[in-house]
């Protein structure tokens, strides 16, 4: 079943992409001459997603603002930071998420899909009767950006699991995911990660992942942006329509 429902986490203070995101949240910078996010609800819109539940905290005006010309969204402000985690255990405490599966993305998700687009994909492969969630992993050697130490490890004989110290991940989390209220176990309303639910499924063997079959372009500095822009406009990764 393709899920009708989009959770989207705007609220982030941006701090590595400053001093861009001190003017404008991280999510509505330009990329491509549209906002991040516009890029995000074409996606959103071509998937099927007829709602979309998005937080706000940092410049939550121009969060308000620009979802202001959708009919289909749901804005909660948030009254301190939550973070990923906590801002999903606010919207299950205010009766907002679906009791079927959802999309979950980080509000600076861009990426470009392979032969088989990625919501549909990630849809296809979720399994509600073993998994939580479901997450779009990307290939560290193929992301346009800086990626550090990368976040999961994965071989195809054996279980996804997290990447200890000393290691180096082939694999990084792209900001989309599909899920259920189970993923929450029933979290309290306080500011955690979205991690913390992740390692909670990890340990019931309930997290599933797929690997994305096209470009990822991680948003996180302003060197990211001009990067992802200077390969947009040379078409070599494609564009967003």
């Amino acid at each position: 079943m393709q899920p009708d429902t989009a959770v989207i986490f705007c609220a982030g203070l941006g701090e590595r992409m400053r001093p861009l995101s001190l003017s404008t949240p991280k999510p509505l910078l330009p990329l491509a001459g549209q906002p991040i996010l516009a890029h995000t609800m074409a996606r959103l819109r071509d998937a099927g997603v007829e709602k979309v539940i998005a937080n706000a905290f940092h410049l939550a005006d121009q969060v308000e603002s620009f979802f202001a010309q959708y009919d289909n969204v749901t804005v909660l402000r948030e009254d301190r930071l939550l973070d990923t985690g906590g801002a999903l255990a606010a919207m299950e405490a205010q009766g907002v998420l679906p009791d079927v599966p959802f999309y979950i993305l980080n509000g600076d998700s861009y990426w470009v899909d392979g032969p088989s687009a990625a919501l549909p994909r990630l849809a296809a492969a979720f399994d509600t009767a073993r998994e939580d969630a479901t997450l779009l992993l990307a290939r560290s050697a193929g992301t346009i950006a800086e990626t550090r130490y990368g976040d999961f490890m994965w071989s195809r004989e054996g279980e996804l699991r997290r990447r200890l110290e000393r290691e180096v991940a082939p694999y990084l989390y792209s900001g989309i995911q599909i899920a259920t209220k189970t993923l929450l176990h029933g979290a309290a309303v306080e500011s955690f990660s979205m991690n913390r639910l992740w390692d909670e499924a990890l340990a019931e063997g309930r997290l599933n992942a797929i690997i994305h079959d096209g470009v990822w372009l991680h948003m996180t500095t302003p060197a990211d942006i001009e990067r992802a822009e200077e390969l947009l406009a040379a078409r070599e990764v494609g564009n967003s329509t």
